[in-house]
């Protein structure tokens, strides 16, 4: 089976690689723009507040779509070292390495301009392929949900040293 898509438009953002790896994503700011045969799907989109962004992650390496086991390496700048942190599978993870690698930011849309979506949270590099975008909506949001305990268990050592983690 072979799945193709085409995307509807490009993130543009200051961040092209590395440098992002040790920003705030709930800080990073970033335009979308929609190519223009899209365009007239933003209609009325500009009273959302959030919005998810499904994008693919165009430089990740064949090389790293195939670990299928990894560490959350992300938790290391809470002071905990790699011995401390457990081999999971990486579907239990956010991590950009995977199989096929689509990302999901859910952002806050600040402002639109035309084609122009100005959103705020997006994890994405410049030029980034856009493959689709969903408002947030109540019936999307989930009050109570679990974790397991080799996730909260990092949130504790983490806490541990000092740090105010809520989650990676």
């Amino acid at each position: 089976m072979s799945i193709q898509f085409n995307p509807i438009g490009f993130v543009k953002t200051k961040f092209a690689g590395e440098e992002m790896r040790n920003q705030p994503v709930e800080e990073l700011e970033a335009d979308i723009e929609i190519l223009d045969e899209y365009a007239d799907g933003l209609k009325a989109i500009d009273g959302f507040s959030h919005l998810l962004i499904l994008f693919y992650m165009h430089k990740i390496t064949a090389e790293n779509r195939k670990r299928l086991k990894i560490k959350p390496r992300i938790v290391t700048k809470y002071g905990l070292n790699l011995e401390e942190i457990p081999l999971v599978g990486v579907f239990c993870l956010d991590s950009p390495n995977r199989p096929n690698p689509i990302g999901l930011s859910a952002v806050r849309l600040l402002w639109r301009k035309g084609k122009i979506l100005h959103v705020k949270g997006i994890d994405a590099l410049n030029e980034t392929p856009v493959l689709d975008i969903k408002p947030y909506s109540p019936a999307r949001k989930i009050e109570r949900f679990e974790l397991p305990e080799w996730y909260k268990n990092i949130i504790a050592k983490a806490r541990a040293k000092g740090h105010n983690i809520t989650d990676f």
